[in-house]
């Protein structure tokens, strides 16, 4: 099993929230080139509503507003 000690990329999902990617990894675009991910752990969006695709900015928890 890998632990965060030995740099193995770990995905973990959280409810109503975003993706966290810990450890050695590559992301990449829909195109298959590298996207710049400064840190060893990032946030992926599963809401939809970042402005900082696909990176989460936390706006999945501010109040959603439906048009009516």
């Amino acid at each position: 099993m890998a632990t965060e000690d030995d740099g193995a990329a770990q995905i973990r999902f959280y409810p109503d929230g975003p993706i966290l990617v810990r450890g050695d990894f590559e992301l990449l675009d829909e195109n298959g080139d590298p996207l710049p991910a400064a840190r060893r752990t990032i946030a992926l969006c599963r809401c939809g509503r970042t402005a900082i695709p696909p990176f989460c900015d936390g706006t999945h928890t501010l109040p959603h507003r439906t048009s009516s």
